[in-house]
């Protein structure tokens, strides 16, 4: 059944949007009327929208961190009520009614229709995959083949809520140190685009550039940066070239590492970054490890279980490494050698894993490494955060200081010189 997006009036006046299922436009205003709503507008929301009509993005929304939460929650409720005995169908009808105005509701509203016309859950999340990944979508289908749906649904909330917090800790450790990056280069910009030009004008006029102290020439020159001068351009127009400018390379740069070369280079040199390499390493071998981990315990073969990691582990040189490490499998190794050979995971990684297949423990032993690197990254954190702080602060004391001297000195020159005379 077609899903319409439509915006409204209620009875109290106020305006209002949202989804409804039905025939045609026509039983949809019906619809709709009956429940006490004048429609205004109202127009199908193609397979692949959003219940606001707006276009899916490529990358699968499973991976963007904002939503992470919301479908853990979503996927929560619904574990609950299969885990209830109610049918596939009835316990999406029921979420659809306690997720009202949310991003998912006019999906899970297509999903639900889906089934009603013979399609398993499997299956029907397939028909939207900016939603949901492919991690998603094969264990929900090894939970329909194996008779644990709600198990794997409650599984899946418990990956997606650790997956939600890992980066909110990643996240919470970078803010910190971007504002204050922002503010510091807002002041800077300020003071050497409105107040160090004004005063080094003054002091030019006391005795000429060339007479004035080093630092002080060398601020100079960097406020004609800020200024345009250096270009000979007035400022609003200088500025009015500089900007576009930037977000023309910056747009460019995003461009760039969309590509297949262009963000394998970006992955690697991420990994090289002082400090914050590591910390993105760290994030990346515990979102592998629980990846890996859940999948395996979903009763999901190891070969296919590394395809759809390889898929949603977001970083091109891990990407890589699993994907000779499953093409290793495939010619009959284990999973431990190519991992040890590598040289993104460390060798005490490799050598857990080679414990856990030995066992017969894969899963547990992915689990154990999962946490080991979660508690890793929190000491990270607190490292990366303890660093750049007084870092930071250092450096934009270095930056003011410089501008207070190459401003005092001359002054100190001019009173020497008056009391000499």
């Amino acid at each position: 059944m077609p899903i319409y997006q439509y915006k409204a009036i209620a009875l109290a006046g106020k305006s209002k949007t949202g989804v409804v299922d039905a025939e045609s436009p026509r039983d949809a205003r019906v619809k709709l009327r009956k429940a006490g709503v004048h429609v205004t507008e109202i127009a199908p929301v193609p397979e692949g929208e959003s219940s606001t009509g707006s276009k899916a993005l490529r990358m699968p929304r499973i991976l963007a961190g904002r939503n992470l939460a919301e479908l853990a929650m979503v996927t929560r409720q619904l574990a609950t009520l299969i885990g209830a005995s109610i049918p596939v169908a009835d316990a999406l009808h029921a979420l659809i009614d306690q997720i009202k105005g949310t991003r998912y509701e006019g999906v899970f509203r297509g999903v639900r229709e889906r089934i009603v016309q013979g399609a398993s859950f499997g299956n029907a999340l397939a028909d939207y995959p900016s939603y949901f990944s492919e991690l998603y979508i094969n264990m929900v289908r090894a939970g329909e083949a194996a008779g644990n749906l709600d198990e794997i649904l409650s599984r899946l909330a418990d990956f997606l809520r650790n997956q939600h917090r890992l980066r909110s800790k990643v996240s919470a450790a970078l803010t910190y140190p971007a504002v204050m990056a922002f503010v510091g280069f807002s002041v800077v910009t300020f003071l050497m685009t409105f107040v160090v030009p004004n005063i080094t004008q003054l002091l030019t006029r006391q005795g000429g550039e060339k007479a004035l102290p080093l630092p002080t020439r060398v601020l100079i020159g960097a406020t004609h940066l800020f200024t345009g001068e250096a270009v000979d351009l007035p400022m609003p127009i200088y500025w009015a070239i500089v900007t576009p400018a930037a977000l023309a390379l910056f747009a460019l740069f995003r461009t760039a590492i969309r590509t297949e070369k262009g963000r394998y280079r970006w992955d690697t040199f991420i990994f090289a970054v002082p400090i914050l390499g590591e910390l993105f390493k760290k994030q990346a071998i515990s979102r592998f490890a629980t990846t890996l981990s859940t999948l395996l315990k979903s009763g999901i073969p190891a070969a296919e279980a590394l395809r759809i990691v390889q898929r949603v582990v977001g970083n091109k040189v891990l990407e890589k490494t699993i994907a000779e490490v499953h093409d290793r499998i495939m010619e009959g190794a284990d999973i431990s050698a190519p991992l040890k050979k590598s040289k993104v995971f460390p060798p005490v990684v490799g050598y857990m894993i080679a414990v856990g297949e030995q066992a017969g423990k894969l899963d547990e032993i992915l689990t154990k490494v999962s946490e080991a690197y979660d508690e890793e990254i929190e000491i990270t954190t607190q490292k990366v955060v303890s660093m750049i702080e007084p870092l930071m602060i250092v450096v934009m004391s270095v930056i003011v200081g410089f501008i207070v001297l190459a401003i005092i000195l001359p002054i100190l020159e001019v009173t020497r010189n008056v009391r000499r005379h």
